[in-house]
């Protein structure tokens, strides 16, 4: 196990409860960082169907919307200049709120009709209803095209977001999370190498203590017995002076 396979720490009771802390941190924010990415990539996914969907219906509005403009123009005849000249602003409009997913806020836009109608009278000699089912037509195509821009925006930040998202959850499970669990490993290796030193070197020092020991008791018991022999040799002193009985006859 090399140095860059773990963290540069000392080996130390405090420093392998932190690790075991971190260890814990790491693997909570996994949990919910993978749940994250997990319901972004659901919501993506159903976004993605949507927008294949709203594509679909996009065309055959389109398709639908041209067929009534040349109906109109075949009634009426060429009425684009008369459009031009008679629009001064917009009464179609666009506004935005946010929708919150996973913590990620997608943008989404809805349109909405602001004014009056400059052409509510064009047509009631004759293609009126031309003119209305062009102009159904077109709002049918702009409340899609909102929809798709709506859909299409937040799925460009979704797919950002979940590359993000699963670029960390890659690195905790590759990187962080070895490399604690590494040097979890390598802290518990080194501290029971200093229990073993550690019971080792009063191993030694019991067994020195005991032949200390045993020294000053072989040193006792020598002294004991050298005591024994001055006492006996002073005694056969005593013994050997003492005078020989007189018989008086």
């Amino acid at each position: 196990m090399s140095a860059k396979d773990r963290l540069n720490v000392f080996p130390s009771r405090m420093a392998l409860t932190n690790m075991k802390l971190r260890l814990k941190g790491a693997q909570k924010g996994h949990s919910l960082l993978k749940k994250k990415a997990d319901a972004l990539t659901l919501r993506f996914r159903a976004i993605l169907k949507k927008i294949i969907e709203t594509k679909m219906a996009m065309g055959e509005v389109m398709r639908q919307a041209g067929i009534a403009l040349a109906e109109g123009k075949f009634t009426m005849g060429d009425i684009s200049s008369m459009v031009f000249h008679n629009i001064d602003k917009a009464r179609v409009k666009v506004k935005s709120k946010k929708d919150n997913v996973a913590g990620v806020s997608l943008p989404i836009f809805e349109h909405f009709l602001d004014g009056t109608d400059n052409f509510d009278m064009l047509g009631l000699a004759r293609g009126g209803q031309s003119v209305s089912k062009i102009k159904d037509q077109y709002l049918k195509a702009i409340d899609l095209l909102v929809d798709l821009a709506s859909l299409q925006t937040s799925f460009v930040t979704l797919d950002e977001v979940i590359k993000i998202t699963n670029r960390r959850v890659n690195a905790i499970e590759h990187v962080i999370i070895p490399q604690i669990e590494n040097t979890i490993a390598m802290i518990t290796t080194e501290l029971d190498e200093r229990e073993r030193e550690e019971f080792y070197r009063l191993k030694k020092i019991q067994d020195k203590k005991k032949k200390i020991r045993a020294a000053e008791e072989e040193v006792k018991e020598q002294r004991k017995k050298d005591l024994q022999l001055e006492d006996m040799r002073t005694a056969n002193l005593l013994e050997d002076a003492r005078d020989e009985e007189l018989v008086f006859d």
